[in-house]
């Protein structure tokens, strides 16, 4: 019996796929804390509260990436970095809790607001589509 529909946490596999490819210099996480300046650079992967599926086992998640980096440019380069990954290299791949499938930015990486001017914010939503592995 295939695995239920929303049965993959998106946000774990991500942010764990997303460690792998920057390494521990960079903190990748869900949720941000009062200690984010002494964190940076750090990658939040936050799912939406949006999305569909097809009631049997694809599901299509809205998934913001948002980049925290001490700079303007070293925010838009990273959230640059993380766009071409998820776009070229997960797009196709499969990890040990599910198989993706197309994967687009809508918008792109780009400068987003945040209330602490010591620290700079790039980000992007994407569109996902994941089922969970066989």
């Amino acid at each position: 019996m295939p695995a239920p529909v929303g049965s993959v946490d998106i946000e774990l596999d991500l942010i764990q796929w997303v460690q792998g490819k920057v390494g521990p210099a960079v903190v990748v996480r869900d949720e941000v804390d009062n200690n984010l300046l002494a964190e940076l650079p750090t990658i939040q992967v936050q799912r939406l509260p949006a999305g569909d599926d097809d009631s049997f086992r694809l599901d299509r998640a809205l998934v913001d990436v948002d980049v925290y980096a001490a700079s303007r440019g070293e925010a838009l380069d990273l959230a640059g970095r993380v766009r071409a990954w998820l776009l070229l290299e997960l797009r196709g791949a499969k990890t040990s809790r599910a198989q993706y499938g197309r994967i687009r930015s809508s918008p792109p990486p780009a400068i987003r607001p945040y209330e602490n001017t010591g620290l700079r914010r790039a980000g992007a939503t994407y569109e996902i589509y994941s089922h969970p592995v066989s």
